[in-house]
């Protein structure tokens, strides 16, 4: 076997464990240090440089090196490169970040690349739109007894905005990505039957207890429209009906700016298809009145900042009046 060879039987799930276990016993002294710590500590010494790993392990550089090769490596770089493949989706945004913050680049330039990549990716998330999606997941909201709305992280965000914007337009939908957590979720979703639709959302890193509910929800005989990012995510199996916004980002794990625009582009699409829409709108916002601002109407007396400090001065006052009027009765 070549040494190429070997280093491509020594990659994948564990290639590192694997190898530590077979040779284990013939490293040397300070090999066997090395093994124990990143045994100990795989996820973050895939995230170290070989002077990060040498310091943390309490040895040279050289024999970082020299470690690697032992293990059949044809040196560091494809070492860590064998513990990244382990950790390969949480460790991406990583990666990137760890590449980004080494170029060169004003403030003004990493936003405007920000703005670039984020338009790429709405394009791309338009691209990937099919006709026949779009109807169907609309179907599916329209029909729904009622919806629930779930994802975990930055998604519990998105998916309480996606709520907002279909209240007008459907029975009942709620979003049960924050109040009480994963649990209080289960709770409402072991009321689920064929009347329900849920919608969760998932975008790498994959939240676990997204998939989880969602694969709960389907025992129970609910409909599932997932929204997530491509056609290997966990969710993509369990879906009915599947709509992708892509989520590239080089400085973070995820873009939520294109999933954004997806789900108000699909709640525009349900605003569209409602029966009584706009006279729903109408009345919505007719209820909710008493909560908006309007100036002409000065519901409430607004005290200008102007103002401010002579009714502090005047609180004050009071105060100092109470307080030498207690010390004359005392």
């Amino acid at each position: 076997m070549t040494q190429q060879q070997k280093n491509i039987s020594l990659q994948g799930a564990g290639a590192v464990a694997q190898a530590v276990g077979k040779l284990y016993a013939q490293l040397s002294k300070s090999h066997r240090k090395t093994a124990d710590y990143v045994l100990g500590n795989p996820f973050r010494a895939a995230t170290m440089t070989i002077d990060e790993l040498s310091e943390a392990a309490g040895i040279s550089v050289a024999t970082a090196n020299r470690f690697a090769h032992a293990l059949g490596f044809d040196g560091y770089a494809s070492f860590r490169a064998a513990l990244v493949s382990d950790f390969a989706t949480t460790l991406a945004p990583v990666e990137k970040l760890r590449n980004e913050v080494q170029r060169a680049a004003t403030s003004a330039e990493i936003m405007a690349a920000a703005f670039d990549s984020d338009i790429a990716n709405i394009e791309a998330t338009r691209r990937m739109l099919t006709a026949s999606d779009c109807e169907a997941a609309v179907d599916m909201i329209l029909a729904a007894e009622r919806i629930f709305i779930t994802g975990f992280g930055a998604s519990a965000y998105l998916a309480g905005l996606m709520a907002h914007a279909l209240e007008p337009y459907v029975r009942t939908v709620s979003s049960v990505a924050l109040a009480g957590g994963p649990s209080q979720a289960g709770r409402q979703f072991f009321k689920l039957d064929n009347r329900d639709l849920v919608i969760p959302m998932v975008f790498p890193r994959y939240a676990a207890d997204t998939v989880w509910l969602t694969q709960r929800a389907v025992e129970k005989g609910a409909r599932i429209l997932a929204i997530t990012d491509s056609p290997g995510s966990p969710l993509v199996p369990l879906a009915d009906v599947t709509i992708y916004a892509q989520t590239d980002r080089k400085l973070s794990p995820t873009s939520d700016a294109a999933a954004l625009i997806l789900i108000q582009a699909l709640c525009d699409a349900v605003a569209h298809r409602a029966r009584r829409s706009v006279q729903a709108a109408s009345q919505m916002a007719e209820f909710v009145l008493p909560w908006l601002y309007l100036p002409q109407q000065q519901q409430r007396p607004v005290v200008s900042r102007a103002a401010r400090p002579a009714k502090t001065a005047k609180i004050a006052k009071i105060a100092k009046d109470v307080s030498t009027r207690r010390k004359t009765k005392a």
